[in-house]
């Protein structure tokens, strides 16, 4: 992919898209990748990165959501079971099964949490992952050696599904393009067109052309630039009220900013194959500590904000939280200074009554202005399929499209290998993750029928396999990769996003900076000057992924 020839096709196209989406998250790429696949002539415009914000910051599960069943919500587990089979299905090299322990310490624990865990099972049906069922104190350590022993009795083992969420965003981007669709990063909304009051498009501004833009420079000027569009899709998440109101002031809010945040730790502090689920924490929440690439994530927390930073950070309550809670299910107590990364993600959602935002619903909703602008905001990545179906539902209706069933209940995503999902859920692997076994895929393996290309790549220029840094996977094949492959533009773009060093271990990608920086700037014609600004920018963005 080429942002420069997206952009290109951008000026050059005399009539106007069918379907305009705004917002390169989860829910933008989905509704995008939806529309596309109907045969509507798409683009999507992106402010930032793609999964800059949420999108990237997720628990990494696909899941149907235990603590919805513990509210009462069938109607939303039942769609996130169904959504997770056929992700499992249609991007096997992205999502895994993955066997989850919750650890009982009171005698009441195993026979409440057990018939719980039974009717999530019946709920999966045939798109189950594996049954679930009781350990013993044995078996229970045997998959996690790490827990505290004081007062355990046993366990319970389930099965929910494990991702990487930024690379499955960049997974829908590059099936977007498969599809004939278009997309830009760096592109952000500064107004809309109208024919008659109604929206028929937007004016943007090209951030990369921008002196001090996020891009890094070597644009025209970032002027404004008329797209045309027979409908817009407002999916922006946690800023869908900013575009709403710039459509009509008047619009009264819709989306209530939440807070979860997740310290990084390494994985000695749990080096068995399963994750831990602890049902209920202080402040209502299911807590896990997930095994991911060699590391372990632990979160989430739920923290009403004001505001919706791009960039959000964990505050000093939530590490906290997270490192008390953590130290109460392992052996040995994790401190500040044994956190690798810490990271926040911000949920969109929508308002209600609940006391807190614990208790607002996962739930999406389409809302269609007077103007008829379409906004969808709401959910999670586990229904995000389902999110951009409804999305492109609404806009088809709003601009007379011809009427086109959805296809991506079935549609393979890029890097789709045939028989991986078969072999997936098969009796051997679920055999395999019966035991706990989920390995991290080496970092050739997110990129599935790919893989073999970027390998090709790697061999073709001996310095392209040298390491990053020694306590990263990746390597220097991959930097290049993202640059000519995946719009990658900046140093963060590539260690944030196209790799998860950011996430994996803070500091060792702030040494890594210089590299990615080198190869970037050979990639994409950039000078001495931008190299040595995207390293000191990112040297400082890094420094709020650590505990102050």
């Amino acid at each position: 992919m080429n942002r420069e020839a997206m952009l290109a096709r951008v000026a050059a196209r005399r009539e106007p898209w069918d379907v305009l989406v705004v917002g390169g998250g989860a829910t933008g790429l989905g509704a995008a990748v939806d529309a596309a696949s109907r045969g509507y002539a798409t683009l999507l415009v992106e402010q930032s990165d793609f999964a800059k914000g949420t999108s990237s910051r997720s628990t990494k599960l696909i899941h149907g959501g235990v603590r919805y069943l513990q509210q009462g919500n069938i109607a939303l587990v039942l769609e996130s079971l169904h959504e997770r089979g056929l992700l499992m299905a249609n991007a096997p090299h992205l999502v895994r099964n993955l066997s989850f322990v919750v650890p009982n310490y009171d005698w009441w624990e195993g026979p409440f949490y057990g018939i719980g865990l039974k009717l999530y099972d019946m709920l999966a049906g045939d798109l189950g992952l594996g049954p679930s069922r009781h350990l013993s104190r044995a078996q229970t350590l045997e998959r996690i050696p790490t827990l505290e022993q004081k007062g355990l009795r046993g366990g319970v083992v389930y099965h929910d599904g494990q991702f990487d969420d930024a690379r499955l965003a960049i997974t829908l981007l590059q099936t977007l393009e498969d599809l004939g669709g278009c997309a830009v990063n760096y592109l952000e909304v500064t107004g809309f067109l109208r024919e008659k009051s109604l929206v028929a498009g937007v004016t943007a501004r090209d951030r990369e052309g921008t002196a001090g833009g996020e891009g890094g420079g070597g644009g025209d000027g970032g002027g404004a630039i008329p797209i045309a569009s027979r409908v817009v899709i407002n999916a922006t998440g946690v800023w869908c009220d900013a575009l709403r109101a710039m459509d009509d002031a008047g619009a009264a809010a819709i989306v209530t900013p939440s807070q979860g945040a997740h310290i990084v730790l390494d994985r000695a502090f749990q080096p068995g194959t399963s994750a831990i689920m602890v049902p209920h924490t202080d402040d209502g929440r299911v807590l896990f500590a997930v095994p991911w690439h060699g590391r372990v994530v632990v979160g989430t927390t739920d923290t009403p904000l004001e505001g919706a930073p791009l960039e959000p950070r964990p505050l000093d309550e939530e590490i906290d939280f997270l490192l008390g809670h953590a130290a109460r299910y392992l052996a040995r107590d994790p401190r500040p200074s044994d956190i690798l990364s810490c990271f926040a993600g911000i949920r969109p959602l929508v308002k209600g009554d609940a006391a807190t935002t614990a208790s607002l619903s996962r739930d999406h909703t389409v809302v269609v202005s007077t103007s008829g602008l379409v906004s969808i905001t709401g959910g999670k990545w586990t229904t995000y399929r389902r999110m951009g179906r409804d999305a492109v539902n609404a806009a088809a209706a709003v601009a007379g499209l011809p009427e086109k069933a959805s296809r991506t209940e079935t549609l393979r995503l890029h890097g789709y290998e045939p028989g991986a999902a078969a072999a997936g859920r098969s009796k051997g692997s679920r055999a395999a993750a019966a035991r706990g076994a989920a390995p991290a895929p080496p970092p050739w393996d997110v990129y599935g029928a790919d893989a073999p290309e970027l390998r090709r790549l790697a061999k073709e220029e001996p310095a392209l396999v040298e390491r990053l840094h020694p306590r990263l996977p990746y390597r220097a094949a991959h930097v290049v990769w993202a640059a000519r492959r995946e719009m990658a533009r900046t140093v963060e773009d590539v260690l944030a996003r196209r790799t998860r060093a950011l996430l994996l271990d803070a500091r060792a990608s702030v040494q890594a900076a210089p590299r990615v920086a080198e190869l970037l700037a050979r990639e994409l014609g950039r000078d001495a000057a931008w190299r040595d600004s995207q390293v000191e920018a990112y040297a400082e963005l890094a420094r709020g992924y650590l505990p102050a």
